[in-house]
């Protein structure tokens, strides 16, 4: 069996995927924004973390975020808030059609995929790109015509801090988010 190995820079910086179990398109329903923010504020008061960019979707989500110096225990503040989420809205988002064995013996839910995605920032072209992609998911994705229409968004704070224009974004040819 292969072993994934993460990256771990103390202080870093990094881009996230999270998925829900099985592509369910549940992120976006009121109880579960109001856990993840919840959750967020519970796990930043014990392990802080500065959110960069944030990207809501129905089934999965992207963040990147900034580590404390001398930190690098991103797995444990994810491992929190999916726990955070689940407990809150495990009972009303169950789907026992998903909940194998192995999960249930486990104790696990059957909101989120076990793993997550991470990707170490290596510089600011770097974090420019995954912050572009980031905002430019729900267009990507066909939920919107213009970024600005996403709600569940960064986009809007970077909007208003003047480092995109209100009507950025296109995609290009090769399907990756670029400047408008």
């Amino acid at each position: 069996m292969s072993r994934y190995r993460r990256a771990r820079v103390p202080g870093g910086t990094y881009f996230f995927t999270v998925v829900t179990e099985r592509r369910q398109p549940i992120l976006t329903h009121a109880d579960v924004r109001q856990a993840l923010r919840e959750a967020i504020v519970l796990v930043r008061e014990t392990l802080p973390f500065r959110i960069d960019g944030w990207v809501l979707l129905p089934d999965h989500l992207h963040a990147i975020w900034t580590l404390p110096e001398g930190d690098a225990d991103f797995s444990t503040r994810w491992r929190l808030i999916k726990r955070h989420v689940t407990r809150t809205c495990g009972p009303a988002h169950a789907c026992a059609g998903i909940l194998t064995e192995r999960r249930a013996m486990k104790h696990c839910g059957t909101l989120w995929q076990h793993r997550f995605w991470e990707h170490l920032i290596r510089d600011d072209r770097d974090f420019r790109h995954h912050l572009d992609y980031l905002h430019g998911n729900p267009l990507k994705h066909g939920l919107v015509e213009r970024v600005a229409d996403w709600p569940w968004s960064s986009f809007h704070r970077w909007v208003r801090q003047g480092t995109y224009p209100a009507d950025w974004a296109g995609v290009g040819n090769d399907g990756l988010v670029a400047e408008g």
